[in-house]
């Protein structure tokens, strides 16, 4: 987990308790990630700089530069060789992380760029923006390849089914729209939350659903029945999610500071 208090955590999901802390950013962790190999985490940050760390020593590895205004968001090439980073700076940089060294930079958003995504396949990354759209663009030719248009508000947050057919987008004003990749067409929207979409999560086998949101709540939806099918209540405006392999283990990160171990039970079950 990252954190406005300039520190990434490292936690043990069993226990709920901390490992270690990874200190060494001079402003707010605006994101983590962590490689396939899981041997390394990522850090995103408002000092304009990405920084690579062990994951079992805590020491860090090295530090990318080259954005010009705060790092907001960081997603791996699933064979772990590439990142990409998005930024207030409007781009999005695309990494090497074996030479630690960019490799090109795309430049097409209006405004801030605030989630990026990868497609399973790694021929595609998905950017979104306060411009309202979101991109799709093409590894391979490092061109843009679509533009998906009809938001009306900032998009904070993007996702990628694991099928890689559906783009999921979560916006500032309270909803949740799911996108055709191939096609760049709306399939439908969602609705249930009463503030802005922070964070959008897919389990490995949809077809669910997970969301965080400013109006204190994590919901989980059935994307075939289109409904909202379960709810937990923090205490804070929930600003982050993640989701574990088993697809029920999922941590939330609220404003308060607080992260939150929640296990789901199932199609219409709760959180505890």
């Amino acid at each position: 987990s990252g954190s406005s208090d300039k520190t990434i955590k490292v936690w043990d999901l069993k226990s709920g308790s901390e490992k270690f802390t990874l200190t060494g950013h001079s402003s707010y962790v605006n994101t983590v990630a962590i490689t396939p190999d899981g041997q390394s985490v990522i850090s995103g940050s408002s000092d304009k700089t990405i920084k690579v760390w062990d994951l079992k020593s805590g020491s860090e590895k090295f530090t990318l530069t080259g954005h010009s205004s705060y790092v907001n968001t960081v997603a791996i090439t699933p064979d772990g060789e590439y990142m990409i980073s998005g930024s207030d700076d409007k781009t999005i940089k695309f990494w090497d992380l074996k030479s630690s060294r960019k490799k090109f930079t795309f430049t097409a958003h209006g405004k801030s760029v605030n989630a990026v995504a990868i497609t399973p396949d790694n021929e595609y990354v998905i950017s979104g923006s306060d411009d309202r759209t979101i991109k799709v663009w093409d590894l391979k030719s490092s061109r843009k390849k679509l533009t998906l248009t009809g938001h009306n508000s900032w998009v904070n947050v993007v996702a990628i089914t694991p099928d890689g057919q559906s783009v999921i987008s979560g916006l500032s004003n309270k909803t949740i729209k799911v996108w055709d990749l191939k096609s760049g067409s709306e399939k439908f929207t969602l609705s249930g939350h009463s503030g802005g979409v922070n964070a959008v999560v897919v389990p490995f086998y949809i077809p669910y659903l997970i969301s965080g949101s400013d109006d204190k709540t994590i919901k989980v939806w059935d994307l075939k029945s289109r409904e909202e099918i379960a709810t937990f209540t923090g205490d804070s405006p929930i600003l982050c999610c993640a989701i574990a392999p088993d697809g029920k283990t999922i941590v939330a990160g609220e404003a308060s500071g607080r992260l939150h171990f929640l296990w789901w039970e199932g199609r219409g079950g709760n959180y505890e």
